[in-house]
């Protein structure tokens, strides 16, 4: 009784508004692909969210809108073919996973209407929740508004030894959180801010039948530019026990869980007490603060608009956002919770071997820029040709990110799990202290984190790091980098008997090239990424030369190709230019 009596007393604290729309559509689960050979078919279709109306939608096989579930295992090599069915040019990212650049699908590994790309790995992460969705540059936002985006579920061993629910589509349930805006046809509209409409799993004011006993339930905020505060109707203290790359070394207990775009947890719930009752997930807008995209006011400070923001009723308000009636329990329940969970060692500052800073600021100073922007990351919008960084192999790196803008920032890094160290200067709390690739930076503060490049290295396809709000990050608040190799960067061209030497390597002003080769350089080809003569270069009479030195100061930065020749053999050599 006193139980149900908390329950009741939960709802009325919350606007009757909040429970204004009918929860009246069973709540789509995604069907899984399993195994270590996986296809996947990216083509349009349309939705039925409005009767009447069809909605140009984007999915995976058999999918309208979405994807299936990859489950996979740690360990496990996996070969995946990618078809591209749709009369664009789209990119497919492993969000979270580590893997190697030409395996990441970032902006540079793009897929041609008609074709398959075929990526293969080793899956090297622990077990978590990941995602796949389109990366394709200045298109990402209307891509994924879509529907191009899907789960991930890496296994472990450590994660199968504890006692929790892993019954997928009963008591693991994963939960695909967006708002999304339309237009009068009832069309998806990636850049409007009127995004008031919710979508868990593609469906439109969702119910679910969960059983009276702890349920897992995996969240991703799969939204264009909203962070959610999630909680429950009844005030329920919940248990998050895993973040972005990982278990956490402990359940953290608490009643409101914040989620920008990219991030998830993985949280469990205790319904045993509850059968034959109903409870909602709400999302509690209201207790935002002011400068995060979906408070009353998304300005840190002052009152800065974004158009039409302030038409929208979700922002700044309470919202049930999915009905859970609690049904009788299964005949398998979790009904305990483990107390701990794995070990989780984040690395020391003191081992970094280098600090990077990155600091957020408008593009343009200004009524309405720092919190519209278009915004930049040290000053400069990003540029497929230019190589941010470059980063030396195995090295373990402290960022610094600062945000000067109004406006707080889902920071997102390829290739790498990070531990953050600090929030403006305190400790990060219980549940953000295990694995991330999303951490949110606040405006007007500074967030650091530690991680480690390892196991991959390549010379010609850099990793990104950019806003997950994807029209920040289409407008240009993105960057790319390195991880490079430096006592390997140097190899042979495959058809070429002739070994070259470039250094220094990255250059700001020249680099010297030398030859092993018995005949001296006659000649040199210099290009850009996209295949376009820079510079030409023929009949070099230095003396029977083997070095030579090239200038780079009016060159662009950015990643280039020498194509060295001598009187039998040629070779070419990767550069960049910084």
């Amino acid at each position: 009784m006193k139980r149900t009596l908390l329950t009741v007393l939960g709802l009325f604290l919350i606007s009757n508004s909040a429970f204004s729309q009918t929860f009246s559509n069973s709540l789509a689960v995604p069907s899984t692909l399993t195994g270590t050979n996986i296809s996947l078919s990216i083509h349009t279709g349309t939705m039925a969210f409005y009767p009447g109306f069809s909605t140009n939608s984007i999915g995976f096989n058999a999918y309208n809108y979405l994807g299936p579930t990859l489950i996979l295992n740690k360990g496990d090599s996996v070969h995946i073919n990618v078809t591209n069915n749709l009369i664009d040019t789209t990119t497919i990212h492993w969000h979270g996973m580590h893997v190697s650049p030409k395996n990441d699908g970032g902006p540079h590994t793009v897929i041609p209407p008609a074709t398959t790309w075929t990526p293969k790995f080793k899956v090297r992460d622990d077990a978590a929740m990941f995602w796949y969705h389109s990366h394709l540059h200045m298109n990402t936002a209307a891509q994924v508004t879509k529907g191009e985006a899907g789960l991930i579920i890496v296994k472990d061993p450590i994660e199968a030894a504890l006692t929790l629910p892993r019954t997928y589509g009963v008591d693991d349930i994963p939960l695909v959180v967006q708002t999304r805006a339309f237009d009068v046809n009832k069309q998806f509209d990636a850049l409007s801010a009127v995004d008031s409409v919710v979508l868990i799993n593609g469906t439109k004011n969702p119910y679910t039948n969960l059983p009276a006993q702890v349920v897992r339930l995996r969240l991703i905020n799969a939204a264009t530019m909203r962070l959610f505060n999630f909680g429950f109707s009844n005030n329920a203290t919940f248990y998050q026990i895993a973040s972005d790359g990982g278990l956490l070394s402990a359940p953290v207990s608490m009643t409101r869980l914040r989620l920008a775009p990219g991030e998830r947890a993985e949280i469990l719930l205790d319904l045993t007490a509850l059968q034959t009752q109903t409870i909602y997930l709400i999302n509690y807008g209201s207790q935002l603060p002011n400068g995060y995209y979906g408070a009353t006011n998304p300005a840190a400070m002052g009152n800065g608009t974004i158009p039409n923001y302030s038409s929208n009723a979700f922002n700044g308000t309470d919202n049930a956002i999915l009905k859970i009636n609690v049904v009788a329990p299964t005949a398998s329940a979790v009904t305990t919770m483990p107390s701990t969970l794995t070990v989780v060692t984040p690395f020391l500052a003191s081992q970094a071997n280098k600090t990077r800073t990155k600091t957020f600021s408008p593009k343009v100073m200004g009524p309405g820029g720092g919190l519209n922007g278009p915004f930049v990351i040290n000053g400069m919008s990003f540029d497929m040709m230019m190589i941010n960084d470059t980063v030396p192999f195995n090295n373990i790196e402290v960022w610094n990110l600062t945000n000067n803008t109004a406006i707080a920032h889902p920071f997102h890094i390829h290739d790498v799990q990070f531990y953050i160290l600090d929030i403006n200067g305190s400790a990060p709390p219980a549940n953000m202290a295990g694995k991330k690739d999303v951490v949110v930076v606040p405006a007007q503060q500074t967030v650091k984190f530690i991680t480690k490049f390892d196991d991959f290295t390549d010379h010609m396809t850099p990793y990104m790091y950019h806003c997950h709000m994807l029209v920040h990050e289409d407008e240009g608040m993105m960057g790319q980098f390195l991880v490079w190799d430096y006592l390997t960067d140097i190899k042979k061209n495959s058809t070429s008997k002739t070994s070259i030497k470039a250094y220094p390597n990255p250059a700001s002003s020249s680099w010297i090239i030398t030859v092993d080769d018995k005949d001296p350089i006659l000649g040199y080809k210099l290009t850009d990424a996209f295949g376009k003569d820079v510079r030409i270069v023929n009949d070099i009479d230095l003396n029977c030369a083997k070095e030579i030195e090239i200038d780079t100061k009016e060159l662009s930065q950015g990643v280039y190709y020498l194509n060295v020749y001598t009187k039998a053999n040629r070779g070419t050599v990767k550069l960049i230019k910084q």
